[in-house]
């Protein structure tokens, strides 16, 4: 306990180790040291929010059945993007949720901006909004920004009007600039407007609901007051519920905290068969799902998140990850799933991010073994599966599921254990890949899949098109192919030779700048010797990664080679095409060299 603590180390100078003493208290096998990180600016949860619950019964409780989900990706996710989405990327994600079976949808905040108004009057006058599909929008309390969302949602078959105030004690006081009783009044009177406006409309179905921002960090009490108040004036019933939705905007607590919050507002809510209770968890300790999740067992009926948890700062709560969380305890999650590779396409292309290859569920990896011994106890899980389900009768996707480390079968969600995941014909590196093999027998390296992926990207941005396989192939022919046989470098005629065994000599005459050059190379083998060659007419190539296979089996099949190489300094691939498997490589380093722009005049 008494030993010193070890010097600072100098390999990491903006880190300072752990160097006070070991608290007295601390067992022996417990040798860590407090940090000197200033953690005594921060309150506890418990110091900051009154925690009246103490009689909890959301832990012996059981999560039996899917709470109503509703996607903010249109309206909390895109304003957290860097580029947020236009017209066309908000329809296609629409049209992906729609596909899906979400039945409430938050599309905007039409008074924030142009763009999210034209999208609802877009919503409005074309048609796209199913009969049975909910559209929210969302507004501040403010009589102008509600005057323009009512005035966007004008023609469309059933609407929720989403208010929102920050109630939290900081932000009163910082933001705000008002006392309890203010803002209650500036709440009270916004609700009442909207109410007004909506009567204005009588044979349009809009409905309310109400958030009291930083509901986490707010007295129980008031929320309540102010909750209340709204269900009365609003004159909430049961065929006619109002959502109050209580959001962790700002996650400052274990998940158990906001449980005992939420179950303290379902006791107490007046009206409570007229009122949907919602939350709306973010995600900045990490534990968004562990908090919805708990929330639902403390009385919840609806959650609000973002497909893949984008949203501001770490994230909205992950609304597939809770979806499947269901699924996987035999619980229908009431959204399909099934393709859940087109969905992460549709996702990652219109939000421009990439999703996490260990995102639960969705990322490439999570159904991949890189250790051998997972790999060998799922391989022996799958082979039982199949011979169970033989036993039974029945066919291996209908039978029950237990095999080892995977906690649901992967054909589930489209996916199948293999180390390279195949997806569908979308425009992700995966789904490239598949179709490229399916029909002409290529197998990408992993490495390169991103190159050709941001190619198709570029494609299909530019014309606003899905690419047929056919297009794919002249594509990555142009790309990839195509350069060693017509780049600036022409490679006019070459041989080789092995002088000796492991030694190789490479000649080849070269045209560049209407010029011939006749240039020899050694190396310990043709690549490394052609690679060598080429310093004839100072260009420097160091092959990087290479790959080849042949395309079709049987003799005379056609080869493809793989080249990623480093030309001077600028990295970048290269393929080469023929029967002859050395001629592929060849040509697969030339496409190289001409793709990379460094090449004499």
């Amino acid at each position: 306990m008494a030993s010193s603590p070890r010097p600072q180390s100098t390999a990491f100078p903006t880190l300072r180790t752990p160097s006070g003493d070991v608290p007295a208290d601390a067992p022996r096998w417990n040798p860590q040291r407090p940090s000197a990180m200033p953690h005594h600016r921060y309150r506890p949860a418990h110091e900051r929010v009154p925690l009246p619950l103490t009689d909890r019964t959301w832990p012996s409780r059981r999560l039996e059945r899917a709470p109503l989900w509703v996607p903010v990706d249109l309206r909390d996710g895109n304003q957290a993007l860097a580029e947020p989405m236009d017209t066309e990327r908000k329809r296609r994600m629409f049209d992906l949720l729609v596909t899906m079976g979400f039945k409430e949808i938050e599309v905007g905040y039409p008074s924030a901006s142009q763009t999210d108004f034209d999208f609802v009057r877009h919503l409005a006058e074309s048609g796209a909004v199913p009969d049975d599909v909910t559209v929210s929008v969302f507004t501040a309390a403010r009589q102008d920004l509600i005057d323009r969302t009512v005035d966007s949602v004008e023609g469309l078959p059933r609407t929720l009007v989403h208010l929102y105030t920050a109630t939290a004690p900081t932000w009163r006081d910082v933001v705000l600039g008002r006392s309890r009783a203010e803002v209650h009044a500036l709440i009270h009177e916004a609700a009442t407007h909207l109410l007004r406006r909506a009567e204005e409309r009588p044979h349009a179905d809009i409905r309310f609901e109400f958030s009291p921002e930083v509901f986490n960090l707010t007295e129980p009490d008031f929320v309540l007051q102010v909750c209340n108040s709204l269900t009365e004036l609003w004159d909430a019933s049961p065929d006619r519920p109002v959502v109050h939705n209580l959001p962790a905007t700002v996650e400052i607590a274990t998940p158990n905290v906001y449980a005992d919050q939420i179950e303290y507002m379902d006791r107490h809510l007046a009206r409570r068969d007229s009122v949907i209770l919602s939350v709306h968890p973010h995600n900045d300790r990490g534990t968004g799902v562990a908090c919805a999740e708990l929330a639902v067992l403390a009385g919840a009926q609806r959650v609000e998140g973002c497909l893949f948890g984008n949203g501001e700062r770490t994230g909205n709560v992950d609304l597939v990850t809770l979806a499947l969380n269901l699924y996987a305890q035999g619980v229908n999650p009431m959204i399909d799933f099934s393709d859940i590779d087109a969905v992460r396409e549709v996702v990652e292309h219109c939000n421009r991010l990439p999703v996490h290859p260990r995102h639960p569920y969705g990322g490439d990896l999570v159904h991949t073994a890189f250790s051998g011994t997972h790999q060998d106890a799922i391989s022996k899980g799958m082979a039982h599966h199949a011979k169970q389900a033989a036993e039974q009768g029945v066919a291996p996707e209908q039978a029950p599921w237990a095999v080892p480390y995977l906690p649901i079968d992967p054909g589930d969600i489209g996916r199948t254990y293999e180390e390279v995941i195949r997806i569908n014909s979308q425009s992700g590196k995966g789904g490239i890949a598949h179709l490229l093999q399916t029909h002409y027998g290529l197998d990408l390296p992993r490495a390169m899949r991103p190159d050709f992926s941001r190619a198709v990207q570029h494609v299909t941005d530019t014309t606003g098109e899905e690419l047929s396989h056919k297009q794919l192939w002249e594509l990555f022919r142009a790309t990839y192919l195509t350069p060693a046989l017509e780049g600036p470098v022409a490679l006019e005629s070459w041989n080789t030779a092995e002088p000796a065994p492991g030694e190789h000599r490479f000649t080849c005459t070269l045209r560049t700048g209407g010029r011939e050059h006749v240039c020899q190379g050694t190396g310990n083998g043709p690549l490394s010797a052609f690679a060598d060659a080429l310093r004839g007419i100072g260009v420097t190539v160091d092959i990087l990664g290479y790959t080849e296979h042949s395309t079709t089996t049987g003799p005379g099949s056609p080869a493809v080679a793989y080249a990623e190489c480093r030309v001077d300094d600028v990295v970048c691939w290269g393929a080469g095409w023929d029967t002859s498997v050395l001629t592929a490589s060849v040509h697969a380093v030339m496409a190289a060299v001409n793709r990379s722009g460094r090449v004499p005049s």
